[in-house]
Protein backbone atom coordinates (compact mmCIF):
# COMPACT_ATOMS: atom_id res chain seq x y z
CA UNK A 1 0.00 0.00 0.00
CA UNK A 2 2.63 2.44 1.04
CA UNK A 3 4.87 1.82 -1.92
CA UNK A 4 2.55 1.39 -4.47
CA UNK A 5 1.89 4.21 -6.81
CA UNK A 6 -0.79 6.77 -6.47
CA UNK A 7 -3.36 8.11 -8.33
CA UNK A 8 -2.13 10.57 -10.09
CA UNK A 9 1.91 9.66 -9.27
CA UNK A 10 4.04 7.33 -10.76
CA UNK A 11 5.78 4.50 -9.04
CA UNK A 12 8.66 5.79 -6.02
CA UNK A 13 12.09 5.01 -5.75
CA UNK A 14 14.24 4.90 -2.27
CA UNK A 15 16.82 7.07 -3.24
CA UNK A 16 14.34 9.58 -4.65
CA UNK A 17 13.44 12.70 -1.52
CA UNK A 18 10.00 12.60 -2.39
CA UNK A 19 7.21 10.66 -4.91
CA UNK A 20 6.82 12.08 -7.94
CA UNK A 21 3.51 13.48 -8.44
CA UNK A 22 1.21 16.43 -10.25
CA UNK A 23 1.17 18.92 -7.96
CA UNK A 24 -3.19 19.65 -7.52
CA UNK A 25 -5.73 20.13 -4.57
CA UNK A 26 -7.24 16.34 -4.81
CA UNK A 27 -3.20 14.90 -5.60
CA UNK A 28 -2.46 16.80 -1.82
CA UNK A 29 -5.32 15.45 -0.15
CA UNK A 30 -4.34 11.38 -1.00
CA UNK A 31 -1.15 12.35 0.01
CA UNK A 32 -2.56 13.95 3.49
CA UNK A 33 -4.98 10.91 4.00
CA UNK A 34 -1.83 8.63 2.77
CA UNK A 35 0.31 10.04 5.54
CA UNK A 36 -2.68 9.91 8.24
CA UNK A 37 -3.16 6.07 7.34
CA UNK A 38 1.27 5.90 7.67
CA UNK A 39 1.00 7.73 10.80
CA UNK A 40 -1.22 5.23 12.41
CA UNK A 41 0.25 2.23 11.02
CA UNK A 42 3.30 3.17 12.21
CA UNK A 43 1.64 3.80 16.18
CA UNK A 44 -0.04 0.35 15.81
CA UNK A 45 3.42 -1.73 15.10
CA UNK A 46 4.95 0.34 17.38
CA UNK A 47 2.82 -1.37 20.10
CA UNK A 48 3.10 -4.75 18.38
CA UNK A 49 6.60 -4.60 18.74
CA UNK A 50 6.55 -3.53 22.40
CA UNK A 51 3.73 -6.41 23.05
CA UNK A 52 6.26 -9.01 21.30
CA UNK A 53 9.51 -7.77 23.15
CA UNK A 54 7.63 -8.10 26.41
CA UNK A 55 6.51 -11.68 25.47
CA UNK A 56 9.76 -12.62 24.23
CA UNK A 57 11.51 -10.88 27.49
CA UNK A 58 9.41 -13.46 29.57
CA UNK A 59 9.92 -16.60 27.52
CA UNK A 60 13.30 -16.17 27.39
CA UNK A 61 13.47 -15.78 31.29
CA UNK A 62 11.05 -19.10 31.69
CA UNK A 63 13.60 -21.01 29.12
CA UNK A 64 16.49 -20.25 31.31
CA UNK A 65 14.64 -21.23 34.46
CA UNK A 66 13.14 -24.61 33.27
CA UNK A 67 16.59 -25.51 31.22
CA UNK A 68 18.45 -24.74 34.76
CA UNK A 69 15.81 -27.13 36.36
CA UNK A 70 16.62 -29.54 33.52
CA UNK A 71 20.06 -30.19 34.17
CA UNK A 72 19.11 -31.08 38.15
CA UNK A 73 16.05 -33.61 37.03
CA UNK A 74 18.89 -35.07 34.62
CA UNK A 75 21.23 -35.84 37.23
CA UNK A 76 18.68 -37.02 39.44
CA UNK A 77 17.28 -39.28 36.82
CA UNK A 78 20.57 -40.61 35.73
CA UNK A 79 21.27 -41.43 39.47
CA UNK A 80 17.89 -43.53 39.64
CA UNK A 81 18.75 -45.62 36.73
CA UNK A 82 22.02 -46.41 37.89
CA UNK A 83 20.41 -47.41 41.31
CA UNK A 84 17.49 -49.79 39.63
CA UNK A 85 20.60 -51.07 37.25
CA UNK A 86 22.11 -51.97 40.15
CA UNK A 87 19.57 -53.24 42.23
CA UNK A 88 17.65 -55.36 39.23
CA UNK A 89 20.41 -56.00 36.58
CA UNK A 90 19.96 -55.04 33.49
CA UNK A 91 16.17 -54.18 32.61
CA UNK A 92 16.44 -53.22 28.80
CA UNK A 93 14.59 -55.99 27.76
CA UNK A 94 12.02 -56.13 29.76
CA UNK A 95 11.58 -52.41 28.98
CA UNK A 96 11.53 -53.34 25.21
CA UNK A 97 8.84 -56.28 25.80
CA UNK A 98 6.42 -53.96 27.99
CA UNK A 99 5.68 -51.04 25.01
CA UNK A 100 3.30 -51.94 22.74
CA UNK A 101 1.88 -48.51 22.20
CA UNK A 102 2.78 -45.18 22.31
CA UNK A 103 2.67 -44.26 26.38
CA UNK A 104 3.04 -40.70 26.11
CA UNK A 105 0.93 -38.39 23.37
CA UNK A 106 1.37 -34.45 22.99
CA UNK A 107 -0.97 -32.38 22.12
CA UNK A 108 -0.16 -28.42 20.68
CA UNK A 109 -2.77 -25.28 20.58
CA UNK A 110 -1.39 -21.60 19.67
CA UNK A 111 -1.43 -18.86 21.74
CA UNK A 112 -2.23 -15.51 19.54
CA UNK A 113 0.34 -12.61 20.67
CA UNK A 114 -0.54 -9.54 18.60
CA UNK A 115 -1.55 -11.52 16.13
CA UNK A 116 1.60 -14.11 15.96
CA UNK A 117 0.90 -17.86 16.79
CA UNK A 118 2.91 -19.24 19.14
CA UNK A 119 2.37 -23.13 19.50
CA UNK A 120 2.31 -24.41 22.89
CA UNK A 121 2.59 -28.56 23.61
CA UNK A 122 1.19 -30.12 26.22
CA UNK A 123 1.90 -33.70 27.21
CA UNK A 124 -1.31 -35.72 28.18
CA UNK A 125 -1.80 -38.37 30.75
CA UNK A 126 0.84 -41.22 31.33
CA UNK A 127 -0.40 -44.57 30.31
CA UNK A 128 1.98 -47.17 31.24
CA UNK A 129 1.90 -50.41 33.29
CA UNK A 130 3.76 -50.98 36.25
CA UNK A 131 6.04 -54.07 34.89
CA UNK A 132 7.67 -54.58 38.13
CA UNK A 133 6.80 -56.17 41.27
CA UNK A 134 8.02 -54.95 44.73
CA UNK A 135 10.91 -57.30 44.57
CA UNK A 136 13.99 -57.53 42.38
CA UNK A 137 14.34 -53.61 42.86
CA UNK A 138 10.71 -52.79 41.43
CA UNK A 139 10.65 -49.91 44.01
CA UNK A 140 14.15 -48.69 42.03
CA UNK A 141 12.53 -49.04 38.92
CA UNK A 142 9.46 -47.40 39.56
CA UNK A 143 11.17 -44.42 41.29
CA UNK A 144 13.49 -44.51 37.72
CA UNK A 145 10.32 -44.15 35.26
CA UNK A 146 8.83 -41.34 37.51
CA UNK A 147 12.04 -39.26 37.39
CA UNK A 148 12.14 -39.87 33.61
CA UNK A 149 8.83 -38.69 33.64
CA UNK A 150 9.50 -35.85 35.03
CA UNK A 151 12.48 -34.99 32.66
CA UNK A 152 10.05 -35.91 29.71
CA UNK A 153 7.62 -33.14 30.62
CA UNK A 154 10.69 -30.83 31.29
CA UNK A 155 11.49 -31.33 27.63
CA UNK A 156 8.22 -30.74 26.12
CA UNK A 157 8.07 -27.65 27.89
CA UNK A 158 11.63 -26.48 26.74
CA UNK A 159 10.16 -27.47 23.22
CA UNK A 160 7.71 -25.20 23.58
CA UNK A 161 9.59 -22.46 24.70
CA UNK A 162 12.47 -22.29 21.98
CA UNK A 163 9.46 -22.72 19.19
CA UNK A 164 7.58 -19.25 20.68
CA UNK A 165 10.83 -18.40 21.53
CA UNK A 166 12.50 -18.39 17.64
CA UNK A 167 9.18 -17.68 16.02
CA UNK A 168 8.90 -14.22 18.46
CA UNK A 169 11.96 -13.44 17.49
CA UNK A 170 11.47 -13.92 13.85
CA UNK A 171 8.61 -11.80 13.90
CA UNK A 172 10.34 -9.22 16.05
CA UNK A 173 12.67 -8.10 13.07
CA UNK A 174 10.20 -8.52 10.96
CA UNK A 175 8.09 -5.88 12.54
CA UNK A 176 11.01 -3.58 13.48
CA UNK A 177 12.15 -3.66 9.82
CA UNK A 178 8.47 -1.97 8.80
CA UNK A 179 8.62 0.13 12.15
CA UNK A 180 11.95 1.36 10.81
CA UNK A 181 10.93 1.84 7.00
CA UNK A 182 7.96 3.98 8.00
CA UNK A 183 9.57 6.18 10.44
CA UNK A 184 12.69 6.46 8.47
CA UNK A 185 11.65 6.37 4.81
CA UNK A 186 7.73 6.50 3.79
CA UNK A 187 6.42 8.80 6.48
CA UNK A 188 9.54 11.53 5.40
CA UNK A 189 8.99 11.02 1.51
CA UNK A 190 5.15 11.54 2.13
CA UNK A 191 5.97 14.86 4.32
CA UNK A 192 8.31 16.01 1.25
CA UNK A 193 5.90 15.58 -1.47
CA UNK A 194 3.34 17.52 0.68
CA UNK A 195 5.59 20.09 1.42
CA UNK A 196 6.49 20.13 -2.58
CA UNK A 197 2.53 20.36 -3.77
CA UNK A 198 2.31 22.99 -0.96
CA UNK A 199 4.45 25.31 -2.47
CA UNK A 200 3.85 24.50 -5.85
CA UNK A 201 0.06 25.54 -5.19
CA UNK A 202 1.12 28.43 -3.86
CA UNK A 203 3.28 29.61 -6.92
CA UNK A 204 1.01 28.69 -8.98
CA UNK A 205 -1.70 31.33 -6.72
CA UNK A 206 1.23 33.87 -6.78
CA UNK A 207 1.19 32.93 -10.72
CA UNK A 208 -2.54 33.81 -10.99
CA UNK A 209 -3.21 36.47 -9.00
CA UNK A 210 -0.20 38.68 -10.81
CA UNK A 211 -1.65 37.57 -14.09
CA UNK A 212 -5.24 39.42 -12.85
CA UNK A 213 -3.62 42.04 -11.86
CA UNK A 214 -1.88 42.51 -15.62
CA UNK A 215 -4.82 41.92 -17.03
CA UNK A 216 -6.48 44.59 -15.05
CA UNK A 217 -3.81 46.85 -15.70
CA UNK A 218 -3.90 46.07 -19.03
CA UNK A 219 -7.97 46.73 -19.17
CA UNK A 220 -7.30 50.04 -17.53
CA UNK A 221 -4.59 50.95 -20.25
CA UNK A 222 -7.21 50.32 -23.18
CA UNK A 223 -9.94 52.26 -21.54
CA UNK A 224 -7.69 55.23 -21.37
CA UNK A 225 -6.56 54.87 -24.75
CA UNK A 226 -10.04 54.33 -25.84
CA UNK A 227 -10.83 57.65 -24.22
CA UNK A 228 -8.23 59.93 -25.39
CA UNK A 229 -8.96 58.47 -28.71
CA UNK A 230 -13.22 59.21 -28.28
CA UNK A 231 -11.26 62.88 -26.94
CA UNK A 232 -9.91 63.54 -29.56
CA UNK A 233 -12.35 62.92 -31.82
CA UNK A 234 -14.79 64.96 -30.16
CA UNK A 235 -12.20 67.59 -30.32
CA UNK A 236 -11.59 67.57 -33.86
CA UNK A 237 -15.34 67.24 -33.91
CA UNK A 238 -15.89 70.71 -31.82
CA UNK A 239 -18.02 68.90 -28.95
CA UNK A 240 -17.45 67.86 -25.30
CA UNK A 241 -15.64 64.14 -25.27
CA UNK A 242 -17.88 61.68 -23.38
CA UNK A 243 -16.53 59.26 -20.82
CA UNK A 244 -16.96 55.45 -22.14
CA UNK A 245 -18.86 53.03 -20.76
CA UNK A 246 -16.83 50.11 -20.82
CA UNK A 247 -13.51 49.41 -22.44
CA UNK A 248 -13.49 47.82 -25.78
CA UNK A 249 -10.20 46.87 -26.90
CA UNK A 250 -11.51 45.57 -30.76
CA UNK A 251 -12.88 49.28 -31.19
CA UNK A 252 -9.58 50.55 -31.25
CA UNK A 253 -7.74 51.35 -34.12
CA UNK A 254 -5.37 48.65 -35.13
CA UNK A 255 -2.48 51.43 -34.97
CA UNK A 256 -3.26 52.51 -31.51
CA UNK A 257 -2.99 48.87 -30.49
CA UNK A 258 -0.28 48.06 -31.81
CA UNK A 259 1.53 51.13 -30.72
CA UNK A 260 -0.02 49.93 -27.13
CA UNK A 261 1.63 46.32 -27.32
CA UNK A 262 4.88 47.87 -28.66
CA UNK A 263 5.41 49.78 -25.35
CA UNK A 264 7.33 48.64 -22.56
CA UNK A 265 6.16 46.97 -19.77
CA UNK A 266 8.13 47.89 -16.12
CA UNK A 267 6.93 44.47 -14.47
CA UNK A 268 8.70 42.12 -17.51
CA UNK A 269 12.70 42.18 -17.55
CA UNK A 270 14.50 41.54 -20.38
Amino acid sequence: FFFGSWYGCGSSTMSAARFPCLPSRMTLQQFKTRLRGASKGHSLLKKKADALVMRFRKILRELKEVKEEMLDDMKQASFTLAQAKYVAGDISMSVVESVKNAAVKAKIRFDNVAGIKLPVFRLMEFSTEDMAGIGKGGEQIRQAREAFQRVLEKMVKIASLQTSFVTLDEAIKVTNRRVNALEKVVIPKIENTISYILSELDELEREEFFRLKKVQGVKKRLLELEYQRLKALQKAQGGAPAAPSRPAPKAAPAGDLLDFLSTPDNDIVS
